[in-house]
């Protein structure tokens, strides 16, 4: 099964200079965890919703740019990849979610809990294990 049968479309994409309180906002309206952030149609970051809980809340005010708390190495997969090998991706950075890319930017995102519900459970299950394995 490939990455784009089970992408979720569309990406919530915002430019950097977005406030963290906008990109809040747009969470909730979209009830999603995680908001891409690009520039000149490419992507520069992402944003989630643990993101803003650690890292603004402690430390910068709501109107501050998105850009002061996104993670600026995002990590990506192709609509043409197996769904094994992005949770091997997955499994190998720690993380729960990758941005799908081609040609043209942002296409999509997966995440463990479409591998789980849309692909193959048990993958996600050992994907999991792998996510939160102290190294």
């Amino acid at each position: 099964m490939l990455v784009r049968s089970i992408m979720r479309c569309p990406v919530i994409a915002v430019g950097p200079a977005t406030s963290v309180r906008a990109v809040a906002a747009l969470m909730k309206e979209w009830d999603i965890g995680a908001v891409v952030i690009c520039e000149a149609g490419q992507v520069t970051g992402i944003v989630t919703d643990r993101d803003i809980v650690t890292r603004c809340f402690p430390n910068v005010p709501s109107d501050e740019p998105i850009a002061a708390i996104m993670t600026r190495d995002v990590a990506t997969c192709r609509p043409g990849q197996t769904v094994r090998e992005a949770a091997n991706r997955m499994g190998d950075l720690q993380i729960r979610r990758l941005v799908v890319v081609d040609g043209t930017g942002a296409v999509g995102m997966i995440t463990l809990g479409d591998i789980a519900n849309d692909a193959d459970e048990e993958l996600a299950g050992q994907t999991l294990g792998e996510v939160v394995e102290t190294r």
